[in-house]
């Protein structure tokens, strides 16, 4: 075996808000690689609009600093169990993993999540236990939570042995003591010289370089990154692609770019052990091998865990469908969909006996709802329905997924959320009160019940409450409804502009949704009945003009604030017989059949049939 000596190749890991991105800002400010004059923004690696407004890792990205005579590969890998596929694809490319956890937090689901698999693929960690500034901070506490969680998961008796650094990414700050903190990285550098393995790859067998990331640019196409395993590959070589079906084609590699700081350098060539991106292949995918033509070997594919979770999209056919999008055909949802796949390995898209309507499949609610974002934001209308989960069979039994669900409340609210998770079919496994007023509690929940409980969840609380959960594992169907809406809504009868007196005159009925001057049609859905039944309403409706004069026409009448929702909150508002219509300015719900009596007559029938089996 052939060691670069100078190379450490690491995944920096952790549960989301934990302070992973922080973390590398540090690194590459103290690394020296940027100039004088160079400023580096702050969470300089999310560079996505979506991830800079959320204040969450969605992509995984990677960089390289230099340290001493060492090149250290960084890649910064998303918190959120929604985004596993590219945590999944990442441990590919890394010897070893720095592990960030929140002092005071400590392991939360997510961690148990990525630390597994990193765990799989043998790679040896370092934890660091970040926020040490904290005034709760419990550093013996968590390193004694993570040391669990690592027997747990099976850890062999050398990833037991993780060395452990304190720090403050906010700060700037590191040390291996947690009483006092170094102003600066050092501790951190050190650790991951050290005790991180060097690449062993050799560099004088023939090529194989697998395709992890995928990125593009407009003047050189798309762009593969990814890890060279074994050989060496030179700008202008000619290479054999091994696809993921097992078929070949032949290419060449127009460019070759090697990482320093956030800058792509180009190289002229890299050998075993080195993290590079190479453009100028064609249609070339996330998985794929790159070979050396005389020996063409595939790498053993990626293993992606399955989505558990769908939703159909489906051509904008609402009155004021092409009113607001850029895009609206099926050709064009179709084709971008398509796009998405080419990227994001955890998706899966199924074209329906409709030509209009699609059915996407992903990690969670968080990640369909981060795809129709950026969807909607290129230009794009479509209507989608309300997110199911995947039941699959196995062995003649039905399973559905389960979600580990971690949960942190005030002591006064804990009844009323553990009553309300109850009735969702949640099974307590744990309950943790470190007598400062919040507790902790660990739930098995189906992934159902959580469809449209963090509202309810935040209400119960008063905002207070802190919610995090990732899937565990598939487990045998419970029966009967778990979660969903219980009350109805209002629906308008009415195609038109929302005014105040006619929102006035149903304001007793419910919570209204949309504002005075908003252009409705009929079968949209204007606001929330206080019963459990749906009813029609008219907010169009304008004031008669009479000569007449009101002795209280001068009293102010104050409406109440209506209910505004976000994206998230209107996928997870639907009900069945529901949709919900995006645009690039407006989300708007509504129901399926917009026509009144065609939806009474489409009920009875269904009602009908439900009799009859």
């Amino acid at each position: 075996m052939h060691s670069r000596k100078d190379i450490r190749n690491i995944a920096i890991i952790a549960h989301v808000d934990h302070g992973k991105t922080t973390l590398v800002d540090q690194l590459l400010q103290q690394s020296g690689i940027f100039s004088a004059h160079e400023t580096l923004q702050e969470r300089a690696m999310d560079s996505n609009d979506l991830e800079r407004e959320r204040g969450i890792t969605i992509l995984a990205k990677n960089t390289a600093i230099t340290y001493k005579e060492f090149l250290i590969n960084i890649v910064d890998t998303p918190g959120h169990a929604d985004f596993g596929g590219e945590v999944e694809r990442i441990m590919k490319m890394v010897d070893g993993v720095v592990l960030v956890v929140d002092a005071y937090e400590g392991c939360m689901p997510q961690t148990k999540f990525v630390l597994r698999k990193a765990l799989e693929q043998n790679l040896k960690p370092i934890v660091v236990v970040n926020k040490i500034d904290r005034p709760a901070a419990r550093p013996a506490e968590v390193i004694d939570e993570v040391l669990d969680l690592f027997i747990e998961l099976e850890a062999s008796d050398e990833q037991l042995e993780f060395p452990v650094v304190y720090a403050s990414g906010l700060n700037g700050t590191s040390s291996l003591d947690p009483e006092k903190q170094d102003d600066n990285m050092l501790a951190l550098y050190e650790t991951i010289v050290e005790k991180i393995p060097a690449p062993t790859e050799s560099v004088e067998e023939p090529l194989q370089f697998l395709v992890t990331l995928m990125d593009y640019n407009e003047y050189l196409g798309r762009i593969a990154i990814g890890r060279v395993n074994r050989g060496v590959v030179k700008q202008g070589q000619s290479v054999t692609v091994i696809m993921r079906d097992g078929k070949s084609k032949t290419a060449r590699v127009e460019k070759l770019f090697g990482f320093q700081g956030l800058k792509r350098v180009e190289a002229e060539e890299a050998g075993a052990g080195d993290i590079v991106a190479i453009a100028g292949i064609k249609d070339i995918n996330i998985g794929e091998t790159i070979a050396d033509p005389a020996h063409p070997e595939a790498l053993p594919v990626l293993k992606i865990d399955e989505p558990t979770m769908q939703m159909t999209f489906l051509v904008n056919n609402s009155p004021f469908a092409g009113k607001e999008g850029k895009w609206v055909t099926s050709r064009k949802l179709r084709e971008r969909l398509m796009k998405e796949l080419e990227t994001d390995v955890s998706l899966r898209v199924l074209e329906t006996d409709s030509p209009d309507a699609f059915v996407v499949s992903g990690r969670g609610e968080l990640h369909l709802g981060i795809l129709i974002e950026n969807m909607r934001r290129e230009g794009y209308e479509m209507q989608v329905s309300k997110p199911e989960v995947i039941v699959k069979e196995v062995d003649g039994v039905k399973m559905e997924p389960l979600e580990r669900l971690m949960i942190d409340v005030p002591e006064d609210s804990m009844g009323a959320v553990m009553e309300s998770l109850g009735s969702r079919k949640a099974e307590m496994v744990n309950m943790i009160n470190n007598g400062t007023g919040q507790v902790r509690l660990e739930f098995l929940i189906p992934a159902r019940g959580l469809i449209g409980y963090n509202t309810h969840f935040l209400t119960l609380t008063r905002g207070y409450g802190v919610m995090n959960h990732a899937f565990d594992s598939y487990a045998p169907l419970i029966g009967g409804q778990v979660g969903g809406r219980h009350q109805g809504v209002l629906v308008s009868t009415e195609t038109g502009t929302s005014t105040f007196y006619g929102m006035m005159g149903v304001e007793d009925r419910g919570i209204l949704f949309l504002e005075p001057g908003t252009d409705i049609y009929e079968g949209m859905i204007v606001g929330e009945h206080t019963r459990d039944n749906d009813i029609v309403v008219n907010i169009c409706k304008e004031k008669a003009l009479t000569n007449v004069r009101s002795a209280t026409k001068d009293d102010t009448v104050k409406m109440k604030t209506p209910r505004m929702f976000s994206l998230e909150q209107a996928l997870e508002y639907l009900n069945d017989d529901e949709y919900c219509e995006i645009t690039p300015k407006s989300v708007r719900l509504r129901k399926k059949i917009l026509n009144k009596s065609e939806r009474e007559r489409a009920e009875k029938q269904r009602k009908q049939a439900q009799a009859s089996v």
